[in-house]
């Protein structure tokens, strides 16, 4: 069979008409992109038995969170840029060989050198959603592509939530080194599942490929999440923390005046310049902080102590089982998204979405004592989390041209890594500012938790503005020619607009 050939029948066929093969294709993709997560999450729980297991310091051992958050920034636009050039499943796959190798190689040793560059290995599979996305752009007809990527968009929360408690169990109940041979044969069955049910997109970018753009980018990428990330520990006025971002500003700036002038950017400024997509792209940044900071800090307050006197002193996998409503309510209301997409446009479900984290938070500070109130405060921004996701690489795709999706894509990924990093920082230093003894021991206050939320949802509020600000998704003689038509019809004609 050629591998050009759509994934779908005509319009109207049934599933039961379709191959086998092609009806698994957004299954296989989107377990794909939950795996990527749960691989992102897994080793959170074992964080703090690291040190003694390895031998390393706490401060050493916070390199395998360090390691794959900065592989994932660079490798994503790289890898998106390739999969546009050299063929989407090729690299969706080697992605995904790169995260089951990580994971081998975290199962076969308890060296925290191996471990640290295992991680960073891992950290390729950040890949997977945007080049994910854009295969289901490429193959599926416009009235199944919006429910299918704004499922694929959702597998990060979906994974986050599942792979926690996953985690904590087997952290609890069987050896460390259980959990990555686990994840090992996950990661396997995934490779063999892509190859086998995910054709390889005809859209290609043909060229050469930006090599000096990919060490630009990965040079600045590096500078910059290294001292966010680091910013903590080494303090915010040290040396070498203002050197990376000085350094960071120096490389990045560089790099934008390459990406102008190269016949074949890397990543497409004048494009990124648009409205529909730069704007697109601050809101994804935003949404990435408003998200990140209620699973960092609904986990660090359901712990604490009772002698805090707000405290839950939960195990860690009752915190996993905290979060996991939020996880369920991602996958279902993942077609809602696509939904209210499909009628109303992207732009307005982003919009609701960070309307609705901004709602999640308000529930948190009125109520952070009570468990179902810490629960359902932390579900509603998971909720609004799913749809603001969901619409991002909806906007994307309706924006950038078919042969550039995965590059697009993979920027905006980027963002959201990019926000996540500056929320985790952001919340260590409120509540390290706001923290008092307890039997010596330096303790977050409510009072801090309570600015960490007001904090992440102001940024959603900015976030929902920023979506706002989008231009609308197509012309008004678009629009009156859409009008009546059914959801597929009216992607499609939104996207020749």
């Amino acid at each position: 069979m050629d591998p050009a050939t759509p994934i779908s029948p005509p319009p109207g066929a049934p599933d039961a008409a379709r191959p086998l093969r092609d009806r698994l294709t957004i299954p296989v993709l989107a377990s794909g992109g939950i795996l990527m997560a749960v691989m992102q999450t897994v080793v959170v729980p074992l964080l703090p038995d690291l040190p003694r297991l390895t031998g390393a310091s706490a401060a050493t051992v916070s390199w395998m969170v360090t390691a794959t958050l900065l592989a994932g920034a660079v490798l994503t636009p790289v890898l998106g840029r390739a999969g546009d050039m050299y063929g989407k499943r090729r690299v969706l796959v080697a992605a995904l060989v790169l995260m089951t190798v990580g994971s081998v190689l975290c199962a076969l040793s308890s060296d925290i050198r191996v471990l640290i560059a295992a991680r960073a290995l891992q950290g390729a599979a950040a890949s997977v959603v945007p080049l994910s996305i854009s295969i289901l752009r490429d193959e599926l007809p416009p009235q199944r592509r919006g429910s299918a990527v704004a499922l694929m968009s959702s597998t990060v929360g979906i994974g986050a939530a599942l792979g926690l408690p996953l985690a904590a169990l087997v952290v609890q109940y069987a050896d460390w080194h259980t959990m990555f041979w686990l994840t090992s044969a996950l990661g396997a069955l995934g490779v063999a599942a892509t190859w086998w049910a995910v054709k390889e997109s005809p859209v290609r970018e043909p060229g050469r490929f930006d090599t000096l753009g990919s060490l630009g980018i990965a040079a600045g990428l590096v500078c910059l999440l290294l001292g966010v990330s680091q910013g903590g520990t080494w303090g915010w006025d040290s040396a070498r923390v203002l050197g990376l971002f000085g350094a960071a500003v120096v490389v990045l700036t560089l790099w934008c005046l390459q990406q102008l002038h190269a016949e074949r950017p890397l990543v497409d400024l004048r494009l990124v310049s648009r409205p529909r997509v730069g704007l697109s792209h601050v809101a994804a940044l935003l949404t990435g902080f408003a998200f990140y900071a209620n699973s960092l800090v609904t986990a660090q307050l359901v712990q604490a102590p009772k002698a805090t006197g707000y405290g839950l002193g939960l195990s860690i996998v009752a915190t996993g089982l905290c979060l996991l409503p939020g996880g369920v309510t991602m996958l279902l209301f993942s077609p809602l998204s696509a939904r209210i997409s499909a009628a109303r446009g992207p732009r307005i479900t982003l919009a609701l979405g960070a309307a609705v984290i901004a709602c999640g938070y308000a529930v948190r500070i009125a109520d952070s004592r009570d468990l179902w109130m810490i629960i359902l405060g932390a579900t509603v921004v998971a909720t609004g989390t799913t749809l603001a996701y969901s619409a991002l690489p909806t906007l994307i795709l309706r924006a950038v041209p078919a042969a550039q999706t995965a590059s697009a894509n993979g920027v905006n990924v980027l963002m959201r890594t990019i926000g996540q990093a500056v929320s985790s920082a952001a919340v260590a230093a409120v509540l390290v500012h706001h923290a008092g003894p307890l039997d010596g021991i330096p303790v977050p206050t409510l009072h801090g938790y309570l600015l960490a939320f007001a904090m992440a949802g102001a940024i959603a509020l900015a976030a929902c503005a920023a979506a706002l600000s989008i231009p609308s998704d197509a012309p008004s003689g678009a629009t009156r020619r859409t009008r009546g038509a059914t959801p597929g019809a009216r992607d499609e004609a939104m996207e020749g607009a």
